[in-house]
């Protein structure tokens, strides 16, 4: 067999054969391994025959003269359509506000870059497509804040873990909406939050929120019926389920017990369904059109939730890729059967889609009214789980037969394997990147930023077979400035920022084409260091990312002062005696380097409390000072907290994605800490505006 030709079809179907890794080595993948990626992209290569059949099948797609349903073009940019249409052929071009346009191919066969910003229906010489036409940058912190030289501030938090009295065991968006209004009204711009993507409702032991089942819907679990509904029917669904007492324990708990709290919740919810369906209620028409505007997709999520809650009754796989063939594509007449069977159960899925929506919506719009000039910045997550309702409901699109992770490398020599899937390169072309599209809207609806975590994958994701170690991958890459003109327009057209976590290894060019387009990258205070001993200095922070002392997935800035990660590591035989000996001997080294580089600042270490608080205030003081557009202050180290939210390499050895903070939103920022960190870092953005403006 030759390998040559099957290296062919693997550059061709877009994987890098090639590769440098985190070190600056250069790295082949194996030939074993390229076979099985290829057959999860849809490419059968396991002899000669096969990679001869599916080298034809690429070339007979990339080489069709047949129009793909959209093209993407930049404002003011001709399009190239030599490949299709000869110069000087005629086309008409129906804008959105319904207005044609007759124009022709100019004499390279462009189509003339005249095209107001927007999705443009074009027709050529009896072909049609949508030209989605990308303004030059996305909404901007500068236009949320009406700054030329924003120097924005915010919080970032993790929902869970906010406590309001009545909440049953985790956070809701009753106790977000109180820290909005208080956070707003101590000027904050912005808050961020945890990823709120749908969930599996019946296997409620799954419940980080970077491995959804959707990206599409929500996590309805999130949802304060009270605050829409009315206190009395929520109370009234509680009392009729007889979980007042349980409850009231699981929200007196240190941690979130996510199995029984959540299936709490869903009971009291489906009693509140029960006497919001029977009954006559003025949002009544309000759930229809919700519905009704949610069209197939919400109904195939719910649908997707209704089989899952049937099986799991049954004690049968909840994953669809092992379900009957019958329903394994959300269009067999064997599942409208089995909706029209199940009306109730897919209706009680919508009517939590529709709480938890609207809701959220209550949520922006108080912290808008607060006076945040972003309000909610919302996080996607790299991916979706293969067995879940976006991998059942657009399997053109999604690859479920290949996971996401990341190669090994000097930090973990096994390589990462995150077990959820991405989109397929091929599959959003032919499909005119719906899927892209309707899932950067869903995201996009109830907030005023979102976070796009790991976005290196709008460029390359490293994919390995469902089943296979992850060194056993390769890099996949994407049309990635299809995808930026794509997040462009729909961040211009929600007026919400982009921001994109580039921390790790970021192909070359990507952060320029990031900070072209105004989506701001992510610098971290813990890792702007050279070798522990150099903390980078204010004034070389760079203007065109956001600033933060840590993340969900590194610990407090508290909790690395006190080598809390490292502990943890050791206790769970992450890392043997030795290795934790050097470790914390280079963790005494970049103490040393950060409380040098922040005692530059004659106001820094001059109170008498202790030193780690000390550190934590002049962190922040120092981060305020830098160039950031926007800096967000994780809730945890506004608080002076030591724990981590996640831990990355464990599942269920460290309490990941449970840990709750003490007291009630409402009051969070009163906390002496909080209120004083808050107070420095508001005049120390101040003094950065008035110093750069």
């Amino acid at each position: 067999m030759s390998d040559t030709q099957l290296e062919i079809l693997a550059s061709r179907a877009g994987l890098a054969v090639d590769w440098i890794d985190a070190n600056g080595r250069p790295q082949r993948v194996a030939p074993q391994v390229l076979r099985a990626v290829l057959a999860g992209l849809g490419h059968p290569a396991d002899d000669a025959r096969q990679i001869e059949d599916s080298l034809q099948q690429l070339q007979q797609a990339q080489q069709t003269h047949q129009l793909p349903p959209l093209l993407t073009a930049d404002v003011g940019q001709g399009l190239d359509l030599g490949h299709y249409f000869a110069p000087g052929t005629r086309c008409e071009v129906r804008l959105e506000d319904g207005s044609l346009l007759d124009l022709r191919l100019d004499a390279d066969a462009l189509l003339p870059g005249v095209l107001p910003v927007g999705y443009q229906q074009v027709s050529v010489d009896g072909q049609h497509f949508t030209l989605a036409v990308a303004p030059e940058r996305c909404y901007s912190v500068a236009d949320a804040v009406d700054q030329a030289t924003p120097r924005a501030w915010g919080l970032s938090v993790q929902l869970y873990a906010l406590r309001r009295s009545g909440d049953g065991g985790f956070g809701d968006t009753q106790a977000l909406e109180e820290l909005a209004r208080v956070a707003g009204e101590r000027g904050a711009d912005a808050l961020a939050i945890s990823p709120l993507h749908a969930m599996f409702g019946s296997d409620t032991g799954r419940y980080s929120p970077y491995s959804p089942s959707s990206r599409l819907f929500l996590n309805s679990l999130y949802a304060a019926p009270g605050t829409l509904l009315g206190e009395r029917a929520w109370r009234s669904a509680i009392d009729a389920c007889g979980l007042g007492p349980q409850l009231q324990e699981l929200e007196r708990q240190p941690l979130v017990d996510w199995p029984r709290a959540a299936q709490a919740r869903q009971q009291v919810l489906r009693a509140l369904y029960e006497g919001f369906r029977q009954g006559e209620h003025p949002l009544h028409q309000d759930f229809a059109s919700f519905r009704q505007a949610g069209g197939e997709a919400l109904e195939n999520h719910c649908r997707f939730e209704a089989i899952q809650a049937w099986r799991a009754a049954r004690g049968e796989s909840l994953d669809w890729r092992e379900w009957p063939e019958a329903w394994r594509t959300p269009q067999s007449p064997a599942l409208a059967q089995f909706a029209a069977e199940h009306g109730d159960a897919i209706g009680f899925h919508a009517f939590c889609q529709w709480l938890i929506a609207r809701c959220l919506e209550r949520v922006q719009s108080a912290a808008r009214s607060s006076g945040m000039g972003i309000g909610l910045i919302a996080d996607l997550a790299v991916g979706a789980d293969g067995g879940g309702s976006q991998a059942w409901s657009r399997q053109d699109e999604l690859l479920a037969e290949l996971t996401v992770g990341a190669p090994p490398d000097i930090l973990n020599r096994q390589g990462q394997g995150w077990g959820i899937s991405a989109f397929s390169p091929e599959g959003l072309v032919r499909n005119g990147f719906h899927a892209f599209i309707e899932m950067l809207r869903a995201n996009f609806a109830h907030a005023g930023g979102l976070r796009i975590d790991h976005v290196m994958g709008l460029q390359r994701l490293w994919v390995i077979p469902r089943g296979a170690p992850p060194g056993d991958g390769a890099y996949l890459y994407y049309p990635v400035d299809d995808l930026l003109r794509l997040l462009t327009l729909e961040s211009h057209r929600h007026q919400a920022i982009v921001l994109g976590e580039d921390l790790g290894t970021v192909p070359d060019g990507l952060r320029e084409k990031l900070s072209a387009r105004a989506m701001l990258g992510m610098r971290v205070l813990l890792f702007e260091q050279e070798h522990g001993t150099h903390f980078r200095p204010i004034l070389d922070w760079p203007d065109n990312a956001l600033a933060t002392t840590s993340t969900h997935d590194l610990p407090t800035l508290n909790g690395w002062w006190q080598g809390r990660d490292i502990d943890w590591s050791a206790r769970l035989g992450l890392v043997d005696a030795n290795g934790e000996s050097h470790w914390r001997e280079h963790r005494q080294r970049e103490r040393e380097g950060l409380r040098q580089a922040l005692g530059r600042d004659p106001q820094n270490f001059r109170e008498g409390s202790q030193e780690a608080d000390q550190v934590v205030d002049a962190s922040v003081r120092f981060l305020g000072h830098t160039r950031a557009p926007l800096v967000l202050l994780p809730l945890e180290d506004a608080l002076g907290i030591d724990e981590q939210a996640n831990l990355p390499g464990t599942l269920d050895s460290h309490p990941n994605w449970r840990r709750r903070l003490a007291g009630s939103s409402a009051g969070l920022l009163d906390d002496a800490d909080a209120a004083r960190r808050l107070e420095l870092l508001a005049c120390a953005r101040q003094q950065a505006h008035e110093r750069d403006r």
